[in-house]
């Protein structure tokens, strides 16, 4: 082969190989799609992080700011310009889980990175309790409404996730996002424990509504050896669903009181 047709080769192919290096960079943002494997349909009931997003009273808030934007940094004749961001906030920020530490005072308790990851990914329904009052407490009985409506039963080592469509009718940067939440009355919580389940899931910061209410509800979860998630989202998209995978995993804190997780549901198609 000559020269000629060497140098003809090597500017069709060097246009071909930048253009699948910018094909494949962009997979991030079009996602992996294959004809060979039926892809489960994933819905995301996790919160955004955001400066200054609200949090509970308790703790301190979200902060979220420039680190490192995009200046050069050269290392021979290369040049990087890499982004990254300083976060500070607490182990119940966004979507989290509380770990048995949190409202279990006892030497014992396990923290968030002692917790079985087994528990975090388990079979789940959701249940439709979007027409209980905000600040209002469901009882026994509309668990039992909620469930009956859904045509599922709960079982042993299930996540049950409590749609009070909370954040259809409080917008999250509404400060009374932080205090007007409906949620569960003590029995109702003791009634999830007797149906064997691992943990239960709503859209606000704290399970039951405010006051001593949800201090009941969270010694409850250390005495019956359960717990909750909070600050879940589109839960409306898994309502009326049928029974999906979640998953949940928190950040491996340690000693951590609490994990903020990435939650999803997982339905196969």
């Amino acid at each position: 082969m000559s020269s000629r047709t060497l140098c003809r080769l090597f500017q069709y192919q060097w246009p071909l190989s930048r253009l699948y290096a910018r094909q494949s960079t962009s997979v991030f943002s079009r996602g992996l799609a294959t004809t060979t494997e039926k892809k489960p349909k994933i819905v995301d009931l996790s919160r955004e992080l955001y400066h200054r997003a609200l949090a509970h009273p308790f703790h301190p808030p979200i902060v979220i700011t420039p680190w490192d934007t995009h200046q050069p940094k050269k290392a021979g004749n290369t040049v990087l310009r890499s982004a990254s961001y300083y976060i500070s906030f607490s182990d119940h920020a966004g979507t989290h889980v509380d770990a048995p530490k949190h409202f279990d005072p006892s030497p014992g308790a396990l923290s968030i990175d002692q917790v079985p990851l087994e528990n975090y990914y388990t079979s789940g329904i959701a249940l439709d309790l979007s027409h209980i009052p905000l600040k209002a407490a469901a009882t026994v009985q509309d668990m039992k409404d909620a469930l009956a409506k859904s045509g599922e039963d709960i079982r042993t080592g299930d996540t049950v996730l409590i749609y009070f469509a909370f954040n259809k009718r409080v917008h999250f940067d509404d400060p009374a996002w932080q205090h007007d939440f409906p949620g569960l009355s003590l029995e109702a919580v003791h009634w999830l424990a007797d149906k064997g389940i691992l943990s239960f899931g709503v859209e606000a910061v704290s399970p039951a509504p405010e006051g001593e209410l949800n201090f009941q509800a969270h010694n409850a979860c250390a005495e019956r050896g359960i717990t909750h998630i909070e600050g879940l989202d589109n839960l409306d998209q898994v309502v009326g669903k049928g029974r999906f995978r979640f998953i949940g995993f928190p950040l491996k804190i340690r000693g951590g009181s609490g994990g903020p997780m990435r939650a999803v549901a997982i339905f196969d198609e």
